[in-house]
């Protein structure tokens, strides 16, 4: 995605969408939110489904690349299964 303003480019935007598989013991945790808040970000949620044992999130993550790429491998650290998906999400 690329913002204009006054027909002048002034922001590039990378938009990355994945399949998070979360860990029971991250299952109560507000991952998405501290992802949100530790990196600048933006989440957008497309499906979900948590119980209290795992979950896993259709996640759309946009933001700068390099930004993006900090926050898929901070997943990764913290256990959570990062895999991308193609297509339509909805």
């Amino acid at each position: 995605m690329i913002l204009f303003h006054k027909n002048k480019e002034i922001l590039k935007m990378a938009v990355l969408k994945v399949r998070l598989t979360l860990p029971s013991e991250l299952a109560n945790e507000p991952v998405i939110y501290n992802l949100g808040r530790k990196y600048k970000i933006i989440t957008n949620i497309r499906r979900a489904n948590i119980t209290q044992n795992a979950g896993w999130v259709i996640l759309e993550i946009s933001g700068e690349k390099d930004e993006i790429e900090k926050a898929v491998k901070y997943l990764e650290s913290i256990k959570v299964k990062v895999e991308p998906v193609e297509g339509d999400i909805i």
